[in-house]
């Protein structure tokens, strides 16, 4: 793969390996302007790769070190995401400045790097995550385009095959014991969210990101059947 070295000085030193990957796009302009960001020390920010639309790979920091890519997140219990992960930007303009499909010099040269970071790392597929799913009340990269069943197929993540339950979509407000059941499968799925039996607004957040990740047709933050078959076949084969 083409690499570049453009080494940031936003990193420190990890607690012990990484076991999880987190994908981000870089929602700026243009790559010129992310990799401006990620190297200035003043703005405490970075991520260990950056993916170029054609394929073009930067390294900026060490795998072996700790990069500033999740900012506050969770996941399973743990909430130093960056601790334990290893993070990757994909050149993409965002929601904010013109969100567009990623291109597949992007994806196969990703494919390519995850192959490698997990020769290196053990990773299981479970832990290969969206900054949307450690930070769905704030974050919505790398959004509901890109394509994680493809990336599924080719060897990396999860994803589910699953039939949509009948029934009309939970929605905010609701209370119940499907919006308990709803609440506690996606914490146990790894999402930080408490099984109250109401449908507020951090379980809406924790829905949308979840239908970007694994229910893509709809972006809603609503639980449709879709979504929950989905989040059942997924806890049957996430560890």
């Amino acid at each position: 793969m083409r690499t570049r070295e453009l080494p940031s000085p936003n990193h420190d030193a990890r607690a012990g390996a990484p076991d999880m990957i987190v994908l981000h796009y870089t929602g700026m302009p243009s790559a010129a302007a992310a990799l401006a960001r990620m190297t200035d020390a003043a703005a405490k920010v970075s991520a260990h790769w950056m993916i170029d639309e054609d394929g073009g790979l930067v390294r900026l920091v060490p795998e072996a070190r700790r990069a500033w890519h999740a900012g506050a997140a969770f996941w399973r219990g743990v909430r130093d995401i960056n601790g334990v992960s290893v993070g990757i930007e994909l050149v993409n303009p965002g929601h904010e400045f013109g969100y567009r499909p990623f291109p597949a010099p992007q994806i196969a040269a990703l494919v390519e790097l995850l192959g490698e970071i997990r020769s290196r790392w053990i990773i299981p597929d479970a832990r290969i995550l969206g900054h949307s799913d450690v930070a769905p009340r704030r974050k919505e990269d790398p959004g509901e385009l890109f394509p994680w069943e493809d990336l599924a197929k080719d060897g990396h993540g999860l994803w589910p095959r699953a039939r949509p339950a009948p029934g009309p979509p939970l929605k905010a407000g609701e209370e119940g014991a499907a919006v308990l059941a709803l609440q506690s499968g996606l914490a146990r799925l790894g999402y930080d969210l408490t099984a109250s039996g109401r449908y507020d607004e951090a379980t809406l957040a924790v829905v949308r990101a979840f239908q970007r990740h694994w229910a893509p047709g709809r972006i809603d933050g609503l639980a449709d059947g879709q979504a929950r078959a989905s989040l059942l076949a997924l806890l049957k084969i996430s560890p």
